[in-house]
């Protein structure tokens, strides 16, 4: 399947993308391309190959949940815009 110019012209109107001459053009032969590759990776033969959930294998890269100390509330409250003497103040979310 190949595109014409017409073809990359509509979808860039329905994209509301401004293209110039020559950049449909441009833009025509790299979709052109980006097509027959496309077209080639559907001739291969898939049928053994197991669906994959990722690309490569995953596994947790987290560390354990290590309880530590906490910190101090002074620390916490340190550099709160406002605050009483144990907690942050901020503006009341519902009336």
């Amino acid at each position: 399947m190949s595109l014409s110019i017409e073809d990359v012209a509509k979808v860039a109107i329905l994209a509301r993308l401004r293209v110039s001459p020559d950049e449909l053009s441009m833009f025509t032969g790299q979709l052109n391309s980006i097509m027959d590759y496309v077209n080639q990776l559907q001739g291969l033969d898939t049928a053994d190959v197991e669906p994959l959930a990722h690309g490569v294998e995953v596994r947790n890269v987290f560390r354990e949940d290590v309880r530590g100390e906490a910190l101090p509330r002074e620390s916490a409250l340190a550099n709160a815009p406002k605050r009483n003497q144990d907690s942050f103040l901020v503006p009341a979310v519902l009336d």
